[in-house]
């Protein structure tokens, strides 16, 4: 008997004999009985599988009285791709100059007789739609040149390299490709951009020794990449990357000295202090300490009748700005560089809003020469409103390209704007702030604008906190607080945090905040009941946002949006099943990951307005048009991975955003996630209104835990050497 499947999940594995356990999505089979199950237990001798590859197995069903149905595997093998999916992702791979629609085209003209097609009646692709002569020969050509490379792609199948990828594969090394893959298969990591981890395993299945110097190379550079991204920091001590190494391979420190000075004398990574960075991550501080401190440095241009005008825009605009807020205004305008920090509630916003006239009515700057920029897209957004000229996104500014990550605006071809304002600047990490410092003009004017103490980026880095905290740059710290009424508690309950002050106002409900206390079985129930009473009393998932510290659980971000869903949008109108989940039209989604193809970018908030079945799609796959604050886009079933369902999202994924109201569970299951500046994030996100559901103990032990604050970087001591070196 036979069954094709993928890996879902490897239950148990004995090292010694190779026996293993795992459960496997049916793809196909000789019963078609079994198919209805969907997916099978398969046991028997099996090396690890590779869960992005489809399989074969031979064998025989089994009953187990304990487990039930299972698949006894006698011998198994890849399953080759001869599909028509497989041909589309083939030609559309790099080594043929076209792109996935114009392969989708020709497969399906020619379908399974495509390759015979293109190698002996290629005139008949001139019938393909915007396909040109030129480009019929160059795809005849090179898949006539890689007839003998048949048996490659075959061999790099089944390694466990899907078909695009042996085609990207190839392209890069044509005739040397088995020479590079057997010999150094670890360089498809810095040359082609696969995952260690995908290599790793592949490299393992050939035979390669745990402790073979090639792959001790590549395990080093992606554990410093590893262990820099998860603590948020731009270098690692050799202590600390030791005890990573050791659960790879069984080398001692010797041996990883010996590893990490050839990595050094190949340029790879660096070595500063005793510590360990990424040639990247190195480069990059030193680069943005240079840049900041010589523009700060230049000559400045101070305005001798500045006061007269901001007074008249105070008569303008009916506003009184205090003696730190005109300070702001005034450095901005006279200095090359400036940072204005300040929490919720100071006045950033006003002094955007300020900078921006002034520099329309003073300096006589154009549209086009003024910058608007934050690291979201709702940051952006926002900016965009208060000041009415256009904002964007750091990425989109810069020209991102998602497939290469690279950027086309940089040093040798900036943008020209004269002046620029960046706002929500703890979110950027310490490469985008490289990005965005190359990709400036040299004599540009640049204001940074943020709040010192919301979470750092989630890359590597803490850049505000990094430059605020050298003490030698010029920075405006806003201090007074403008609340909304006398009855407001928001920004004084942002500020207590703040300062590790919980007072007893913490309890007393007001106009904006309550704080509902409740033990973490009823959470859930809790949340829901004030949903419903909030909508009874207007409002809906476009001004409720409920923010959570981790997706599992009883009260994490997953079970959350299942609840809310069916709160906020019950089962009437269509709906699609993807993974576990269930989205219908008129779900809150919230994107994941930037898509410069879309013009959406990460923790962007949509809504479904339509799921269309494949039959109804021009890509035959099934989509969902979302609007994304009247983006309507057209998001492809490959792409549903990027999202999720957004009524409860996590506070990382909430910053640059503001909400009307903001529901926050606090709960000794998120223990280990709380801590200071997270809440101070969650806290500042509501507008309106916030209400803290849960244990009143978990969250002020959370106000006093600094957690966040122990990321170790370089930047702020690479600016003191800065100025140092010049004394």
């Amino acid at each position: 008997m036979q069954i094709k499947g993928r890996l879902l999940k490897e239950i148990y594995r004995n090292e010694m004999n190779g026996y293993n356990i795992s459960v496997i999505r049916l793809k196909g089979s000789d019963d078609e009985e079994l198919l209805k199950s969907k997916t099978i237990h398969v046991v028997g001798v099996i090396e690890s599988l590779n869960d992005r590859l489809n399989y074969i197995f031979e064998g025989e069903m089994d009953n187990n009285p304990k487990y039930g149905k299972q698949f006894k595997v006698d011998s198994y093998k890849v399953d080759v791709p001869t599909k028509e999916e497989e041909l589309i992702e083939f030609l559309s791979s790099k080594m043929f100059p076209i792109g996935i629609k114009t392969a989708e085209k020709i497969v399906g003209k020619f379908g399974d007789k495509t390759i015979e097609v293109i190698l002996e009646k290629p005139d008949e692709l001139k019938f393909i739609p915007r396909l040109t002569m030129d480009r019929i020969t160059k795809i005849h050509d090179i898949l006539k040149s890689q007839q003998t490379s048949s048996e490659v792609v075959i061999k790099l199948g089944s390694l466990g390299f899907t078909s695009k990828e042996a085609g990207d594969i190839l392209a890069k090394y044509k005739n040397e490709t088995l020479n590079v893959v057997e010999n150094n298969i670890y360089q498809l990591i810095e040359d082609l951009d696969f995952r260690f981890r995908d290599i790793d395993k592949i490299a393992s299945n050939m035979g390669v020794s745990p402790d073979d110097e090639k792959r001790l190379n590549s395990l080093v550079i992606y554990l410093i990449d590893n262990i820099t991204f998860n603590n948020g920091n731009t270098y690692v001590s050799l202590e600390e990357l030791f005890s990573h190494v050791k659960k790879y391979s069984d080398v001692d420190i010797e041996k990883l000295e010996y590893v990490l000075n050839n990595l050094i004398t190949f340029g790879k990574i660096k070595l500063y202090n005793n510590n360990y960075y990424l040639k990247k991550f190195y480069d990059a501080e030193i680069y943005i300490a240079n840049r900041l401190c010589s523009l700060s440095d230049k000559e400045k241009r101070k305005f001798p009748n500045l006061e007269e005008q901001i007074e008249k825009l105070e008569r303008v605009n009916n506003i009184k700005y205090d003696n730190i807020q005109r300070k702001a205004i005034i450095s901005a305008l006279n200095n090359n560089f400036t940072i204005i920090t300040g929490g919720p509630g100071t006045g950033k916003t006003t002094i955007i809003k300020a900078i921006v006239r002034l520099l329309q009515t003073i300096l006589g700057a154009k549209v086009i020469d003024i910058a608007l920029l934050a690291p979201t897209g709702r940051a952006a957004r926002k900016m965009a409103e208060i000041t009415n000229l256009e904002a964007y996104t750091i990425h989109k500014y810069l020209g991102w390209d998602k497939e290469s990550d690279t950027f086309s605006r940089d040093e040798y071809n900036p943008n020209m704007e004269k002046y620029i304002i960046v706002d929500e600047v703890s979110m950027i990490d310490t490469i985008l702030m490289q990005a965005l410092l190359k990709g400036i003009r040299n004599d540009v004017k640049l204001i940074l604008v943020g709040d010192y103490y919301q979470l750092p980026s989630v890359s590597q880095g803490q850049v505000l906190k990094d430059l605020i905290d050298s003490d030698m740059l010029d920075v405006i710290k806003l201090t007074n607080l403008y609340r909304q009424n006398e009855k407001s508690y928001i920004p004084i309950l942002a500020h207590e945090i703040k300062t590790k002050n919980i007072t007893n106002n913490l309890f007393k409900k007001s106009d904006d905040y309550n704080f509902i206390e409740c033990p973490k079985e009823q959470v859930l129930n809790v949340i829901s009941k004030i949903v419903k009473m909030a909508i009874s009393k207007g409002y809906n998932e476009y001004n409720i946002q409920i923010l959570a510290p981790m997706y599992k659980s009883l009260n994490g971000i997953d079970n959350l949006n299942k609840v809310l869903r069916d709160l906020f949008n019950p089962k009437e109108n269509e709906e699609i099943k993807i993974g576990d989940d269930i989205y219908r039209v008129g779900d809150k989604i919230l994107q994941l990951v930037n898509d410069s193809d879309l013009g959406v970018s990460n923790g962007d908030i949509g809504y479904i307005v339509d799921i269309m079945p494949a039959k109804k799609t021009k890509s035959k796959k099934v989509e969902m048009l979302v609007d994304f604050d009247g983006n309507f886009v057209n998001v492809v079933q490959d792409k549903f991975v990027n999202l999720k369902h957004g009524y409860a999202i996590s506070v990382h994924k909430s910053q640059g955003n503001e909400f009307e109201m903001v529901i926050i569970p606090v709960v000794n299951s998120f223990y280990r996630m709380l801590y200071n500046k997270l809440l101070y994030t969650a806290v500042t996100r509501a507008k309106k209104s916030l209400i803290i559901v849960g244990s009143s103990k978990v969250f002020k032990d959370a106000v006093n835990n600094n957690y966040v604050d122990s990321r170790k970087t370089t930047l702020k001591e690479f600016i003191i050497n800065y100025y140092s070196n010049m004394v």
